[in-house]
């Protein structure tokens, strides 16, 4: 995954994400939600040949992304810390 910064101010922030698809942009977009969001979404032009895009909108962009990619990381832990529970019963 790599970033490009396309445009930041003090409410609106547009990134590119190289390397990803649906998949993360999705969990992404759902966390910022949570994490109080005021408009976030993104956009994939052409599956093969352009990057995703993704467009935030908040009081302030960067904390709040911020916010929810450390969401997904505790869900991550949460998942893993379940998962061993569950496996090591087997």
């Amino acid at each position: 995954m790599k970033l490009v910064l396309l445009e930041s101010n003090d409410k609106k922030m547009i990134l590119e994400v190289r390397g990803e698809n649906h998949t993360f942009l999705s969990l992404l977009r759902e966390n910022a939600w949570d994490a109080g969001s005021k408009q976030v979404s993104y956009t994939i032009e052409h599956p093969y040949l352009s990057e995703p895009k993704l467009v935030i909108r908040a009081d302030n962009p960067k904390k709040m992304l911020d916010t929810a990619a450390q969401m997904i990381i505790d869900q991550a832990k949460e998942f893993e810390k379940e998962f061993r529970r569950v496996s090591a019963k087997k």
